[in-house]
C-alpha cells in the first residue's frame, strides 16, 4: 500500500471474470503521513481509505472484465460499515463481487478481512467509461502488472 498515492492494493490474489469476483492482498504500511494526524499516538487507517481499498479492489475486476478498454470511477458508496480498526503493519485481504455491469455503471459489494474477520464492508457504484486517453490506459495496464493482474486481461 502507498497511501499517499492512493495505491491501496498490493497484489491481486485471484480474479475470476466468470464468477465476477476478485481477491486482493494489502499490507498497511508501518509509516505514512496519513497516520501523523489520524491519530497522533494511536495511528489507524481512516475509514475513507478502507472504502477506497474496497473500491479499488472492485475496480481491478471491472477493468479486467472490460480488458482495460474502460475505467471505473467511484460514483456512490452505500451501506459502508467499519467494524474494527486497521493499524499500521497489519495485513488485510479484500474481496469484491460484481452485482451489475451495464449502461455505463457497475455495482459491487466488497469486504476487508483481517485474520478471517470482517473489518469493513461496502456497496460501491461505479461510473464505467472509456479511458480518457491512451496514456492513462497504458499507465493503468502497467500498474496492473505490478499488482499481478493476469496478463490475459490486459489487452482487448
Amino acid at each position: 500500500m502507498q497511501l499517499e498515492y492512493f495505491r491501496m492494493v498490493d497484489r491481486v490474489v485471484s480474479l475470476d471474470t466468470e464468477a465476477l469476483t476478485v481477491r486482493a492482498d494489502c499490507l498497511i504500511p508501518e509509516t505514512s503521513p496519513v497516520f501523523e494526524g489520524h491519530f497522533p499516538g494511536h495511528p489507524i487507517l481512516p475509514g475513507v481509505l478502507m472504502i477506497e481499498t474496497i473500491a479499488q479492489t472492485g475496480g481491478w475486476l471491472i477493468m479486467a472484465l472490460h480488458r482495460f478498454t474502460r475505467v471505473p470511477f467511484l460514483g456512490q458508496v452505500r451501506e459502508a460499515k467499519m467494524r474494527a480498526f486497521i493499524t499500521p503493519g497489519q495485513r488485510v485481504e479484500t474481496e469484491a463481487k460484481l452485482l451489475h455491469d451495464g449502461s455505463g455503471y457497475a455495482v459491487a459489494t466488497g469486504t476487508i478481512r483481517r485474520d478471517g474477520r470482517t473489518v469493513a464492508e461496502a456497496e460501491i457504484t461505479y461510473r464505467v467509461m472509456p479511458f480518457p486517453n491512451d496514456s492513462m490506459r497504458a499507465q493503468m495496464r502497467d500498474f496492473a502488472r505490478t499488482v499481478a493482474v493476469p496478463e490475459v486481461y490486459l489487452n482487448d
